[in-house]
């Protein structure tokens, strides 16, 4: 049994990953933005523990965690949660930029650090669950690209940094994923949304939990999941 970190558990692919990894038994920390937040959470996934610490504002996250009893043992954090605001630089404010840099980029990089005693203790693990945006910029996702560009290379330095522990880290790029997510895209480029026509939550949260359940004599570094209809 082993023991996970997950943020975005509320919806999505974050929450396929928390009901599975409870089903089989492991235990699960689920990191909320606020107490009610937590609370709904607990309710969804009995069983589940929660931290409160709101990605919004990660200068926040040492402060918060400080008023808290962290895990002592932790074997992953999974990266999930993320926002999109699409639009023409041109037209993207202040506003939209250090909101999506912060949860997309500096929040998963502020809660790595603060965790990373008990991961470098377990040999653990870190996955990061990108975007395709992280991989080619397209016109009306610059803040979104450039926040997933960055946590590419989050992941790409933690992993150069931590190999020699032991600490394994995961990038993966799943294409468009029929979630909540998608449908605001949807909505902001002016399409109908089919969510048959992209990728099952379902489906991304098999690659991690590939990535998670590789035998130690090996590392998933990076998992690409594209559509397959």
């Amino acid at each position: 049994m082993a023991t996970h970190l997950i943020t975005g558990a509320g919806s999505g692919i974050g929450a396929v990953v928390a009901q599975r990894l409870l089903e089989r038994g492991d235990d699960i920390w689920l990191l909320a933005r606020d107490a009610r937040r937590a609370t709904e959470l607990r309710e969804r996934f009995p069983g589940a523990q929660s931290l409160v610490g709101n990605l919004a504002d990660p200068a926040k996250l040492a402060w918060a965690f400080g008023q808290q009893s962290l895990p002592v043992d932790l074997d992953s954090v999974l990266h999930i949660a993320g926002v999109v605001e699409l639009g023409p630089i041109g037209d993207t404010p202040v506003k939209v930029w250090n909101e999506t840099l912060a949860i997309n980029l500096v929040a998963p990089a502020e809660l790595t650090r603060l965790l990373l005693p008990q991961l470098r203790q377990s040999r653990g693990h870190v996955v990061f669950v990108n975007s395709g945006a992280g991989l080619s910029a397209h016109a009306d996702w610059g803040s979104y690209a450039a926040s997933k560009f960055g946590l590419r290379a989050l992941a790409d330095s933690l992993r150069a940094e931590e190999h020699g522990g032991g600490v394994r880290v995961t990038t993966v790029y799943p294409g468009r994923t029929a979630t909540a997510m998608q449908l605001k895209v949807h909505q902001q480029e002016g399409k109908e949304y089919d969510p048959q026509a992209w990728i099952a939550p379902e489906s991304v949260a098999t690659a991690v939990l590939t990535a998670l359940d590789l035998p130690r004599d090996a590392e998933i570094t990076e998992i690409t999941v594209r559509p397959g209809r």
